[in-house]
């Protein structure tokens, strides 16, 4: 990732397309993690990869690949325009229909900071160091792994899809089309840790759907 310069004068300062690339890896291998740990793909279909100072999974299925690859060129192309707001995947399942699950991981633009005498410091490049952003990354994929331990089995085969949320300025591509929120009804919400690159802040949430008492008979 490009995001930290490499000299004395500029060491650790963030630039937007540095942030972006920040940003985006992270969604790529959130998703990936995801649906790993959620068993929407079988676990066969995945290759460890040393990434953030852990050992993360990610595909080997080409035509989900190039799914992910055209879907994350296209966020950094919208953060970049500073119209991301939100990326949501939403697990369903393929034999009653629900919406099981709904990953939500949420951008904000980081505020830059009045300085003492009142003026703005907006045109000051923001720093942060690579090591702590990774840490930060570093512990929201380990809550990811960890969802096993919160989240209920999902007992029924599943497929998963991508929303994309952004401001009314946006270019959308043609191939893209509006979509259903894909809410859920009585649904429990575990927010997990975010990480911040001081460009971008990314906010993870993930809801999911109760069982009823019928059900956890």
């Amino acid at each position: 990732m490009a995001s930290v310069a490499q000299t004395s004068s500029t060491e650790n300062v963030i630039t937007l397309r540095g942030s972006t690339d920040v940003v985006t890896d992270f969604f790529y291998y959130a998703v990936n993690s995801v649906l790993y740990q959620r068993g929407v793909y079988h676990p066969d279909g995945f290759a460890r990869e040393a990434k953030y100072g852990i050992t993360t999974l990610v595909t080997t299925d080409e035509a989900l690949k190039k799914y992910l690859d055209n879907v994350i060129k296209q966020l950094k192309e919208w953060l970049l325009e500073k119209e991301l707001q939100r990326l949501v995947l939403v697990i369903v399942g393929t034999d009653s229909g629900d919406t099981l699950e709904r990953w939500t991981f949420n951008v904000h633009k980081e505020e830059r900071p009045v300085l003492k005498d009142g003026s703005n410091a907006g045109d000051q490049q923001p720093r942060k160091s690579q090591k702590a952003i990774t840490q930060e990354i570093q512990n929201v994929i380990r809550q990811i792994t960890s969802s096993v331990t919160f989240l209920p089995l999902l007992d029924e085969p599943c497929s998963f899809d991508l929303l994309v949320y952004t401001g009314n300025d946006a270019t959308v591509p043609s191939g893209w089309d509006d979509s259903d929120p894909r809410c859920i009804k009585d649904s429990s919400e575990v927010s997990l840790r975010s990480f911040s690159t001081k460009i971008h802040k990314v906010d993870t949430v993930v809801s999911y759907k109760n069982k009823t008492d019928e059900e956890l008979c």
